[in-house]
């Protein structure tokens, strides 16, 4: 299936995050989460009834995402009808007989998704072997359970959605949908508007190799800058890396949009749920 990309939500220039000096006001007030979970399922949520693979269902599920439920079948976790499943492809009409470590699996809500402001100095996973604080120490403890779409560092601030519906987190982070992520970096040193463009053209480094990056410098005080940067990749530290590349040091890190969402002056560590109608009309256009 041909995927489309959804057309671009932010100006050129990104709105500035909470917390930055001319930061505008935020727009939106936080929704209650009580009230959106009452409301009812939409017609693209209901056209994803029929058979579907173990992974995709328990993904939709909210059990996790498909590698995690992947995963989960490898470690022989996934049992259907008292018999452990032993491959996830099998195609089911519904959870009828499914367990997850001998519990029955929970039918699944329709898809959510919430917009969360993530401070720097937590890490965006479930536990720490190191022992540091996650994104679900700083989550309101009333949420239901979510899985976070792609990652920001530990030191990275600034959007990350989160959703309950393990098949759209893959969606969504796929490089292959297009789905266009925005940062905005305050680094030192010294680069031009005509180096940035050459990241339109992609670039390696250490012989990785990066896709398209729209890059604009913002605005400079001495050799102090802000930069924005739009990519759809999303690899491993990538913002922070093709900054180091040129020489600059990246002293903080904004997500301010993923996809058509945009952290659009959302409080630190708040977060609210992307109301229906907007969640619907992205996934149409994501095909």
């Amino acid at each position: 299936m041909t995927t489309r990309r959804p057309p671009r939500a932010a100006p050129r220039t990104a709105p500035k995050p909470a917390g930055d000096r001319d930061a505008p006001k935020g727009r939106r007030a936080a929704r209650g989460v009580a009230s959106a979970l009452k409301a009812k399922p939409t017609d693209a949520e209901r056209d994803e009834d029929g058979p579907q693979r173990i992974a995709k269902l328990l993904a939709r599920a909210g059990v996790g995402s498909r590698r995690d439920v992947e995963r989960m079948v490898e470690e022989g976790r996934i049992a259907l009808n008292g018999v452990v499943v032993v491959q996830p492809a099998p195609l089911l009409t519904s959870l009828e007989g499914l367990t997850v470590d001998g519990n029955p699996v929970a039918k699944p809500v329709s898809t959510r998704l919430y917009r969360f402001h993530k401070p720097a100095g937590c890490i965006t996973a479930a536990r720490d072997p190191k022992g540091r604080k996650t994104i679900y120490d700083v989550l309101p403890k009333d949420l239901p359970r979510l899985m976070p779409v792609g990652r920001l560092d530990y030191n990275t601030e600034g959007l990350l959605l989160l959703t309950n519906d393990g098949e759209f987190k893959r969606q969504l982070e796929l490089p292959a949908s297009g789905v266009e992520r925005t940062y905005r970096a305050r680094a030192f040193g010294d680069i031009s508007q005509e180096q940035l463009e050459e990241l339109a053209m992609g670039i390696e480094i250490d012989g990785v190799r990066y896709g398209k990056i729209d890059a604009n410098l913002e605005r400079r005080t001495g050799r102090n800058q802000w930069v924005e940067m739009t990519l759809t990749e999303g690899k491993n530290r990538e913002v922070r890396k093709v900054l180091e590349h040129f020489g600059l040091q990246v002293s903080r890190l904004i997500r301010t949009r993923y996809g058509a969402f945009e952290l659009d002056g959302l409080p630190m560590s708040a977060v609210d749920v992307v109301p229906r109608d907007e969640l619907f009309k992205f996934r149409r256009h994501m095909g």
